[in-house]
């Protein structure tokens, strides 16, 4: 295969890759609060507990895509398809 074909795809599916992650990472932070405020509106009570922990999973999900984001730019730069 040519190289500028193989450059071409590895940057279109880079695009795709952060897309994903970026679409991936928007549902997961409603889906993290939309649960935590329908827990509090069922038992207030467990605010302070129910925030600790939708802090902790916002945290993990937050960093889900940087990770992603390490990978597509390990694609884009250091492209292994080249060889």
């Amino acid at each position: 295969m040519d190289v500028s074909m193989i450059t071409a795809a590895t940057a279109i599916s880079v695009g795709v890759i952060l897309a994903a992650a970026g679409l991936g990472s928007a549902i997961g932070w409603g889906l993290i609060c939309s649960k935590a405020l329908e827990g509090i509106s069922r038992q207030p009570e467990m605010r302070p507990q129910l925030m600790f922990n939708m802090f902790i999973f916002a945290g993990l999900m937050e960093s889900f895509p940087f990770i992603i984001m390490a990978f597509a730019l390990w694609f884009l730069f250091a492209n292994p398809f080249l060889g």
